[in-house]
This record gives structure tokens, C-alpha cells and sequence, in this order.
């Protein structure tokens, strides 16, 4: 696998080394040893989640605070996503920054997404499954929001605002300003 530093420390795009023959492709999708020395960091993942939406669906931007925050290790199993990473670590030198990937069936490539950072996609394909591995479970009174929109932010979604699709959860998101502090 090739772990390839973001300019947000301690987010990574992985990928795999994929073997290919006439049957098709064989790729080690995770393996916690190498994981973890490609990210030098001691992550230990609980739980997976998967789900499947459609062209325009954006979902985010979301994470956990406190003792629950999640690390994840995101992927997209089928179709193709633009994945969003928004550092907000208090007093880290990127607080505020998002970094952008391209997540697709086709090219295989992880996002490694640490804790103490806001995450989402929009699905840019006629429809997606998106798979991600949490190392933290799920609480719902630790869960915070961003919105996919906030001016400060400015990520650029590249895809037109009248055909998102977005739940009514995230369209009343707080600013970064006023969102909830992740620790």
C-alpha cells in the first residue's frame, strides 16, 4: 500500500497495490500492522458501516466530539464520490482547511480521516456504496455538524447546489463558528 500525506497532519489517501490477470484482481483492503506504520499512529477500528445513495446525495459535514471522537477509514466500493476532510482541531495550524479526494470502485483508493475532523461526500455517480471503518463507536449525544456550506470552509463541491440532495438534518448545520467543539 502507498500512504500518501495529505496537507492536513494526519490524513492520508491510501493505495492498494492491486494485482491484476485475466480472473479479474486480488488487493489486501486492510491490514492492521501496515495500517498503522503507514499512518504512525495506533488506531484500533470497531465498527464498519456501509451505505448506498444516489447521484447528488450529499452527506455531511459530520464527526464526533469528546471521548467518542472517530477516526475513519473511508472508501467507496462502488460508483464514485468526492470525499471532504475538515480539519477542526483547535489550534491546529490547518484548523478551518478541508482537503478534497476522489474516492472511487474504480481506482480503490482510501481515505484515512483522523479524529478531531469533520467528514462528508457528495456522490458524483449514478449511485455509490460507500463503505468506512470507525475506531469509536457511534453516540448520538456526542454527534456534531458543520454545514456543506459554510463560507469559511468554501469547499468546493464542484457539482450544481440545485441538484443536492441533502437531508433535513444537515441542511440546518451550524457554521464552524458555532459548531460544537470537537474536544
Amino acid at each position: 500500500m502507498n500512504f500518501i500525506p495529505t496537507k492536513l497532519q494526519g490524513c492520508f489517501i491510501i493505495e492498494p497495490k492491486i494485482i491484476k490477470d485475466e480472473r479479474g484482481y486480488f488487493m489486501e483492503s486492510f491490514n492492521e500492522d501496515t495500517f498503522q506504520k503507514g499512518v504512525n499512529q495506533q488506531v484500533h477500528f470497531v465498527q464498519d458501516n456501509q451505505s448506498f445513495s444516489s447521484k447528488g446525495v450529499l452527506r455531511g459535514l459530520h464527526y464526533q466530539t469528546g471521548a467518542h471522537a472517530q477516526a475513519k477509514l473511508v472508501r467507496v466500493l462502488h460508483g464514485e464520490v468526492l470525499d471532504i476532510a475538515v480539519d477542526i482541531r483547535p489550534g491546529s495550524q490547518t484548523f478551518g482547511q478541508y482537503e478534497a479526494v476522489v474516492l472511487s470502485g474504480e481506482n480503490q483508493r482510501q481515505f484515512f480521516v483522523p479524529r478531531g475532523f469533520a467528514h462528508g461526500f457528495l456522490v458524483m455517480s449514478e449511485t455509490a456504496t460507500f463503505f468506512y471503518k470507525c475506531d469509536n463507536f457511534y453516540n448520538k449525544e456526542s454527534e456534531g455538524g458543520i454545514s456543506y456550506n459554510d463560507k469559511t470552509i468554501n469547499v468546493n463541491w464542484d457539482f450544481p447546489v440545485e441538484e443536492l440532495i441533502i437531508s433535513e438534518k444537515d441542511k440546518v448545520q451550524p457554521t464552524l463558528e458555532n459548531a460544537k467543539k470537537v474536544w
